[in-house]
């Protein structure tokens, strides 16, 4: 299970370090994908294979179905560590998630979360109002404290 928050910076060429950590779980090489909320979400192998077996569950009739999956694979890369412990992560990507310089890379149980810091500051700027509300929500998705 991943978790924890780490802060670090993205190189120009794109390279990001990956903590240690992570690395140990993550293995030396894993997928690296768009994300909900404007980040990048890596999964190790395993977790990419059962969640790419979800996607291909989903009825090819139905137009979210089709985004859904298309939106999640088409970014989708193949990354491996280098000798120092970096990955570089591709522009289309970067783009995407915003990432420029500063980023936060965040353990989410089964995923690692790749944030500009910018972005991921602004994100959880409101957990603290939001929060009780948020958990109040989760019992109808069956999750309770």
């Amino acid at each position: 299970m991943f978790m924890g928050e780490y802060n670090h910076t993205i190189d120009p060429k794109g390279r990001l370090i990956i903590p240690a950590k992570f690395r140990e779980a993550l293995g030396d090489e894993f997928v690296v994908t768009k994300g909900l909320d404007g980040c990048l979400f890596v999964y190790a192998n395993t977790e990419w294979n059962n969640f790419e077996e979800k996607l291909r569950t989903l009825p090819l009739t139905n137009k979210n179905a089709r985004q859904f999956t298309r939106f999640f694979l088409a970014g989708a890369a193949a990354c491996e560590v280098d000798k120092q412990g970096r990955i570089l992560i591709p522009q289309v990507l970067r783009e995407f998630a915003k990432l420029e310089k500063d980023v936060v890379l965040v353990g989410v149980a089964s995923r690692i979360e790749i944030w500009s810091k910018e972005v991921w500051e602004e994100s959880i700027s409101t957990y603290d109002t939001d929060m009780d509300e948020v958990a109040e929500n989760m019992e109808n998705l069956g999750f309770s404290i």
